[in-house]
């Protein structure tokens, strides 16, 4: 079972994200295109700033440090994608179990009709 968090925004056009909890493979693997496709400009241009500077780390260790960035980055890109969703003005609205995200949004439906009209925004 995967966990998802539910995140909802009102006003004139209603919409409702799921944010599946857990470790991000594409995220550890291709860290700014994985940025890039969700939108997360912010987080990019911190990646972007943390990167540089560990460029200017003598040799034999800016390999171990750049790999265990992207190992932490991998563990809270999750966490980063929440972030920018509140700074967007969604809400957090709980959490759901399910086998995989189309399931997990039906769940949603059937629990909080309300959110329904937003849940494949």
């Amino acid at each position: 079972m995967r966990v998802f968090t539910i995140h909802a925004k009102g006003g004139e056009k209603p919409r409702t994200r799921l944010v599946r909890e857990g470790f991000s493979f594409w995220a550890f693997l291709f860290g700014p295109l994985w940025l890039l496709w969700r939108g997360l400009w912010l987080a990019l241009l911190g990646y972007l700033v943390v990167m540089v500077a560990i460029a200017f780390i003598p040799d034999p260790w800016e390999t171990f440090v750049g790999l265990a960035l992207q190992v932490l980055f991998g563990f809270h890109a999750r966490d980063l994608e929440r972030w920018t969703l509140r700074r967007r003005g969604f809400a957090s609205q709980g959490v759901v179990a399910a086998h995989d995200e189309d399931e997990a949004a039906l769940r949603v439906m059937r629990a909080r009709p309300w959110l329904a009209r937003g849940v494949m925004a």
